[in-house]
């Protein structure tokens, strides 16, 4: 069985470049990326540009890219690795919203997905737009809406890693649920 903090010595190696770290511990996350991954496209219940696949494997370039973190825990790792997964998705939809205002060059699908709706996308970069000011307002209820919703983490994983109880999380959760229901009630197309 293998521990957090042996998933998070590993990190910590591959983050400094050690190529052996990196290869054990990619099956060690890859399963828990995907299920990230298939929560955050289920978000959305319309069809994606990028498959499950095609997002971890994005998000994983983002990870150990040039720009990667320092991660401290496992938790941290995976909280990263929602939130670069959301912002492709959002950048994906922005994409998509300019090609829809005649963006330039041919458009070459990669994937044979189906494309993101036009209505889809507006939602998203809405949505997108309505977490960007619930951060300014409240950071850690932001922070709850990425776990859950985006992460598709659970109440108790929430607070573990957020390292709050867990009745905290459910009332941030319905407080953020709340707050960017009537942010995007008022605005609703985030212009």
């Amino acid at each position: 069985m293998v521990l957090p903090q042996d998933i998070t010595r590993l990190l910590q190696a591959a983050g400094e470049g050690d190529r052996a770290a990196l290869d054990r511990l990619v099956p060690l996350v890859y399963e828990s990326l995907r299920k990230i991954a298939r929560s955050q496209r289920a978000g959305e219940q319309r069809a994606h540009t990028l498959s499950t696949t095609a997002l971890v494997n994005e998000a994983w370039l983002r990870l150990l890219g040039p720009e990667r973190s320092d991660w401290q825990c496992e938790a941290h790792f995976y909280r990263y690795a929602a939130k670069a997964m959301r912002h492709i998705l959002i950048d994906a939809a922005r994409s998509r919203q300019a090609q829809k205002r005649g963006g330039g060059a041919e458009h070459v699908e990669l994937d044979s997905a189906p494309p993101i709706a036009e209505q889809a996308c507006g939602e998203l970069l809405a949505l997108d737009q309505a977490l960007l000011q619930l951060a300014e307002v409240n950071p850690r209820l932001a922070q709850v809406v990425e776990l859950r919703f985006f992460a598709g983490l659970e109440v108790e994983q929430v607070a573990e890693v957020l390292g709050i109880n867990a009745r905290s999380v459910v009332r941030d959760w319905a407080k953020a649920r709340a707050l960017l229901a009537q942010m995007l009630e008022s605005d609703p197309l985030g212009a």
